[in-house]
């Protein structure tokens, strides 16, 4: 069936646009809900009148978002901690929802998580650039780092085997003082066991 879309539908198509969708999905779906309409010249003339103040509204909101958001947000890096296991794997993921509520937290600009382009939760800690939509054509990068809760582990790894050194050379030393001594007892002990 041939329809005009008087509203947008997500992965289908955008207001005025004309397409051939299956009968079953436009008397269903389409219809029904008003998001479409069939393709005669009075609701192709709505659609296209819909569609050029559907731009205007969207070329508003890009000026706005380059203008107010983009300097508050491009360049940014935010840290989020996150408890993480022996192994350095997270308990859980860090999402685009604790994206988008770090970031608000730091900036002050609302956010959906919806927003934020994350393809796949982040599971490892580490840095991550992540891509925010904050209107249909304007983007910006933001900078994620996703640290153990209480600092990094290779910092405290690298304080550990500083001490494990420390520790060996006192070792070493304890050692070389026990060894004197029980040289000298041996020798009793040999003549004890020989009377």
């Amino acid at each position: 069936m041939k329809v005009v879309f008087l509203e947008e539908v997500e992965g289908t198509a955008r207001v005025g646009e004309v397409k051939n969708v299956a009968n079953g999905f436009a008397r269903n779906y389409l219809l029904p809900r008003k998001l479409a309409a069939p393709a005669t010249e009075h609701y192709i003339g709505i659609a296209q009148a819909r569609a050029e103040k559907e731009a205007r509204r969207h070329a508003r909101l890009d000026e706005e978002a380059r203008q107010y958001l983009v300097p508050k947000l491009e360049g940014r890096a935010i840290t989020i901690e996150v408890r993480v296991g022996e192994q350095g794997k997270l308990f859980g993921s860090v999402t685009a929802r604790d994206i988008a509520e770090a970031l608000q937290e730091a900036t002050g600009v609302e956010l959906e998580h919806r927003q934020v382009d994350l393809r796949e939760p982040i599971r490892e800690p580490g840095s991550y650039e992540v891509t925010v939509r904050l209107s249909r054509s304007v983007q910006t990068k933001v900078a994620v780092n996703v640290e153990p809760l209480g600092g990094l582990p290779e910092a405290e790894e690298a304080g550990e085997g500083v001490a494990t050194e420390a520790e060996q050379q006192a070792d070493v030393a304890q050692e070389d003082q026990l060894e004197e001594p029980s040289e000298q007892t041996e020798p009793e002990e040999s003549e004890s066991e020989g009377s």
